[in-house]
């Protein structure tokens, strides 16, 4: 089985369209290596055995869904390499890698692709504008291959089986690009209530004016 993509427009969300798309032989064996900075890569080729010392774990990343309430085990993994799917409205790949995800019991946080905004910044983070993308640490799987995926998940050291608590929810989707609230208008000047003039004040009743024109006092 190939992975199979939902096809992006670069602007805008109509006219998508289900393509296919050529990958490696999937039947290869995946290593996670290790550098001596802690920065964790997979491959389809054996590590390199050196004298030099490995470094720690890699630190939890800011996007990691929340893992409270997980078991132990599973808790460490989600935090070394947090999962993160990519995904979009009417797209049947997605909805297979969501399936796969939750039957497995993956913790993971899902990011929705509906604007224009979402559509440029996923081209910006995985070089193209196809559907679904998944992210298990820093690695990028693109297009959905239940084979591969699983590979990736088990090199990780993601339970083959669902170990998730009974009341367990996941975080709920958002879209890639947050969306601001527009700023409240300033005023306009119509909005600004009149005042009424000041009336001039009523000239003194001796004043000189027309219906007393000798300013006599009474």
């Amino acid at each position: 089985m190939y992975p199979t993509f939902y096809k992006l427009p670069m602007r805008g969300l109509i006219g998508l369209v289900l393509v296919l798309s050529t990958a490696s032989v999937l039947a290869q064996a995946v290593y996670r290596q290790v550098d001596k900075n802690g920065k964790v890569t997979f491959s389809d080729q054996p590590p390199v055995v050196t004298n030099a010392p490995t470094g720690g774990p890699q630190p939890a990343s800011a996007n990691a869904p929340a893992n409270s309430g997980l078991p132990y085990e599973l808790r460490q993994v989600a935090q070394r390499y947090p999962v993160t799917l990519y995904s979009g409205e009417g797209c049947g790949p997605c909805n297979e890698a969501r399936t796969l995800l939750t039957t497995r019991g993956i913790p993971f946080e899902e990011r929705t692709i509906k604007s224009n905004e979402d559509v440029d910044a996923l081209q910006r983070l995985s070089g193209q504008n196809a559907l679904p993308l998944l992210t298990v640490g820093s690695q990028q799987l693109k297009g959905f291959s239940d084979v591969e995926w699983s590979r990736y998940l088990d090199a990780a050291g993601y339970p083959k089986s669902n170990s998730l608590p009974a009341g367990y929810r996941p975080p709920a989707a958002r879209p890639l690009v947050a969306q601001q609230a527009p700023a409240a208008a300033a005023p306009r000047a119509t909005d600004t209530p009149l005042q009424p003039p000041n009336p001039a004040p009523a000239p003194p009743s001796n004043a000189p004016g027309p219906n007393n024109p000798a300013g006599i006092k009474f």
